[in-house]
Formats: C-alpha cells, sequence, structure tokens
C-alpha cells in the first residue's frame, strides 16, 4: 500500500512549531527541558491526541505517542527525533523528523488505515547537548547506556540539574526506562552536510554513523607580563594550545579521503588580560572517523602531540575523555526497507554514513534500526539559516511512511 502524505500540510506544521523559542534571524531557540521545549511538547501531543493518540513519558523525560495497531501487544514499529535545539539553531534539526511521524499519523488517519503492529512517535530528550552534557543522554539512558541516577544528575552552566528542569517543565514522567521496547526504530533527519546537495540527490540511505570522541584539555603554564619575559622563558598555555591545533588541523588535512575530522569548538583563557602571557587555557577537542581502527589511530595522534607540546612549551597539560561513540553499523533489513521505498517512489538516493551523532545511535543497540536524510541548503545546520526545502522535507517524510507501512503491516480483516 502506497499513501500519499500532505506536503503543504507538513511543511505548515513546520513553520508553526518554529513560532515556539523563534530567534532574531529565523531560526529557533528550544534548550533542552525549558518552557520553549515544554510547549513545543505540548502543542505535539495536542496535534496527537486529536488522532486519538495516547502519550507516555519516562523518568528522564523521553515523550511516547502511541497510534494503536490491530496487534497492540506486538512491539512497535518506531519514529521519531527531538524537538530541543541549539541556542541559535535552525527548524529542521530534529524537528523534521518528529513532525514527518506526526505527518505519517494524519495521513493513516484520512484513510483509516489501521497498522498490525501499533506505531511510536518518539521525542527524545536533550538530544543536542547543549544544555545538558553529553548529547543524545537521553536516548542513551534509555538504551542503557547511561544510568537514570547519573542523567538526572546532570548539571547545566547555572547548575540547574536535569531532574530539576524535568520537574519544572512537567515533563518529569513515571514510565520505566527502556519501556516499550521497540520493533524498529526509522529516523529522518536533515543531513547536516553537504553532499546530497552536491550529488544532486534527494534521499540519504544512512547506513550508518561514525565515531566520535570527545576530550577535555588542559594546558597549565604560567602568566607573565608580555614586555619583560623574553620568549624563551615563557610558559605559554596558549601557544602550546595553538601548537595542538594546528598539528591536529594539519594532520587532518592530509587525510585525501576526507574522513578524519577534528574540531575545536571551546577555547577559554583564564582570566585572559592584552598584555599578559596566558597562564591557563581549556579546550574542547572533538576527534571523528568512519573506521574504528583509523579513529584509535587518530586518538593516539592526539596524545602524542598532547605530549610534545607540552615540553615544547614548558607546560603541564591534562586531557579527559568525557565521552566516546564508537562507529555504528545499521541494521540491514532496515536499511534495505528504506532503500526500496526511494527506489519504488522514483526518488534518487544513495547510501552513505552520518557525520554527526543521533538518537539513532544508542537505539541501534537495543532496537533494529536506519536514517532517512534530506539535503540542507549548503550543508548549514546548527545555525539560523539550517534551511531544508518543502519539496525534499515531504519527499523524506513520504519515504518514512512508506518504511513504516512496510515494517508495520496493514490490518487486514479476518
Amino acid at each position: 500500500m502506497h499513501l500519499d502524505i500532505d506536503a503543504e500540510r507538513l511543511w505548515d506544521s513546520l513553520m508553526t512549531m518554529a513560532e515556539i523559542g523563534p530567534t532574531p534571524n529565523g531560526g529557533s531557540c528550544r534548550l533542552a527541558l525549558t518552557e520553549e521545549d515544554a510547549a513545543g511538547r505540548r502543542l505535539l501531543i495536542d496535534w496527537c491526541e486529536a488522532l486519538g493518540c495516547t502519550w507516555r513519558v519516562d523518568r528522564v523525560g523521553n515523550l511516547f505517542i502511541r497510534r494503536a495497531g490491530r496487534r497492540d501487544d506486538l512491539d512497535p514499529v518506531a519514529t521519531g527525533s527531538h524537538l530541543d535545539t541549539q541556542p541559535q539553531g535552525g527548524r529542521f534539526d530534529g524537528i523534521l523528523g518528529v513532525l514527518a511521524g506526526l505527518e505519517v499519523f494524519r495521513t493513516l488517519d484520512d484513510h483509516g488505515v489501521v497498522t498490525e503492529r501499533p506505531l511510536e512517535l518518539v521525542v527524545w530528550t536533550n538530544e543536542e547537548g547543549s544544555r545538558f552534557a553529553p548529547a543524545m543522554v537521553a536516548s542513551g539512558t534509555y538504551a542503557g547506556e547511561f544510568s537514570i541516577a547519573s542523567t538526572l544528575a546532570r548539571t547545566d552552566r547555572d547548575g540547574v540539574t536535569f531532574d530539576e528542569a524535568l520537574q519544572a517543565c512537567g515533563f518529569a514522567g513515571d514510565l520505566a526506562v527502556g519501556e516499550p521496547r521497540l520493533d524498529s526504530f526509522f529516523e529522518l533527519h536533515i543531513e547536516q552536510g553537504p553532499v546530497l546537495e552536491a550529488v544532486g540527490e534527494s534521499i540519504g540511505v544512512v547506513a550508518g554513523v561514525q565515531g566520535m570522541r570527545w576530550y577535555d584539555v588542559t594546558f597549565t603554564g604560567q602568566t607573565a607580563h608580555a614586555g619583560p619575559t623574553p620568549m624563551r622563558l615563557r610558559r605559554d598555555a596558549l601557544a602550546a594550545a595553538a601548537r595542538l591545533i594546528d598539528r591536529l588541523q594539519s594532520h587532518a588535512l592530509a587525510d585525501e579521503s576526507g574522513h578524519t575530522k577534528v574540531t575545536f569548538g571551546c577555547l577559554e583563557i583564564a582570566q585572559g588580560s592584552r598584555n599578559v602571557v596566558p597562564g591557563e587555557v581549556c579546550l574542547s577537542v572533538d576527534l571523528r572517523h568512519v573506521d574504528e581502527i583509523v579513529l584509535d589511530a587518530l586518538e593516539q595522534r592526539f596524545e602524542r602531540e598532547l605530549a610534545d607540546c607540552s615540553a615544547a612549551f614548558g607546560v603541564m597539560v591534562s586531557h579527559e575523555r568525557v565521552w566516546a561513540s564508537p562507529v555504528v553499523h545499521f541494521d540491514a533489513e532496515c536499511i534495505d526497507t528504506v532503500e526500496s521505498a526511494a527506489r519504488q517512489r522514483g526518488l534518487s538516493y544513495r547510501r552513505m554514513l552520518s557525520g554527526a551523532g543521533h538518537d539513532s545511535v544508542y537505539v541501534s543497540r537495543v532496537a533494529p534500526t536506519a536514517m532517512i536524510f534530506v539535503p540542507c541548503r549548503d550543508g548549514i545546520s546548527h545555525n539560523e539559516a539550517e534551511y531544508a526545502s518543502p519539496e525534499h522535507c515531504a519527499q523524506g517524510c513520504q519515504v518514512l511512511g512508506d518504511t513504516l507501512l512496510q515494517r508495520a503491516g496493514v490490518a487486514t480483516s479476518d
């Protein structure tokens, strides 16, 4: 069975959700478990209740919205993503995956279709990690990667705990974490990169996600006056950090495959001053690769460069690996189902790996999983300028709907 989704209705839903937490330049700000995030969830719940759906929330705030099937004793086929955004985020990252699931529910309702298995629309909490680190912590808790206690104890920059924020916004549920068990999970997302747009293809059939490792690094030297202190006698923490950045950047750029990626997203100088040699510098390091063995080697290179920088500039260095996500390979049958849906709709597509982390990374540990990508303009994401066209959003939603129907089955009369 092939049902056509309502592209205009999907777009209207995206634009309506964007009115919650708007930013000055057309983006969105709905940090996890803020009032804006809660308002977006309440709007989604209202839309789904109008379809007769029921909903539950687990102890870490994950929201599960169920559309009943003929066999509600069977594990549901699930879809979804997240509604939280970066501080100056866009209208599509995560949100498309949630509202495309809503549009599939609405289309099934329009046609009076009952699936054999129930369907579950999931909103994962704090996917972005922009308020509570690390990213994807609630889907990770659902999958057993993090303990409930450790997740609830995480704090934001103001010292507010995850648990306190849940209570304040009204989404501290009582559903056991890890429930409901899922038959499978499919996540639609914008690519957040330039590949699909560059090759003129409409659908990314995502076969997995590259590995990622995050570190916090501190260089400790000695503050000194910029004028009287000779260069050779300085213990310049910032110069050591700059050497590390330059060395790793050069190493990554030398990889002709383009798979080696290094990023230094945060840099803090303790009590920085124009005419003072920096005595302490903290920075974040993000290493990524599609091959776990190569990622291991990249980590070893990082540690050697740390030691060399320490010796060259006479500074002390400490580092902590704060998060690691291994290379993920999604379920072969789920990937094939997505690919078949794209092919049968006559859409151009390619198999690809995701360069970004997603909740599907953790969900794939406990349920067969695959993802669907659609292009975003200039590959821009985590930015107010983030944009995906109505046509591409609709095409991704259509592939999602066909995939869910194929997996869940259409109930027939006995």
